[in-house]
Parts: structure tokens; sequence; C-alpha cells
């Protein structure tokens, strides 16, 4: 996910933005559409880059524990 849903996003507003413009309201809707998805992409990467730290973190307090011994 290299661009955590951005590209998503800000294609969704501009089409939102032309469906107003328009008056094409399933224009407008796509919009909303793609930018929930961008939205998505963007919570699901947060979400994947915190549980890599987390795995990060224990991997090393368990090598912590285990040079104690």
């Amino acid at each position: 996910m290299a661009d955590k849903g951005a590209v998503d996003k800000v294609e969704g507003k501009a089409k939102e933005v032309a469906g107003d413009v328009t008056g094409d309201k399933q224009t407008k809707a796509e919009g909303v559409l793609e930018q929930a998805v961008g939205k998505a992409k963007e919570v699901a990467s947060d979400v994947a880059d915190a549980a890599q730290e987390v795995g990060e973190k224990v991997g090393e307090k368990i090598q912590d524990v285990l040079d104690k011994e």
C-alpha cells in the first residue's frame, strides 16, 4: 500500500466535485465511494504499520529475556 489510499481519496474528491458542478448524482456518488475506499486503505495501512511495530517490539523483548538467561 504505497500510497495509503491517497490516490483514491484525491480521485474521489475530483469526481465528487465534478458531479456537483454538472449535477450528475451518479458521478458524485462514485466520488464519495472512492474517497471512502481511500480512507479504508489508509486505515488498513495504519493498522498494518502498528502491527509490524508491535511485532518488532515483542521480538526485542524476547531477545532481551533470552540474553539475560
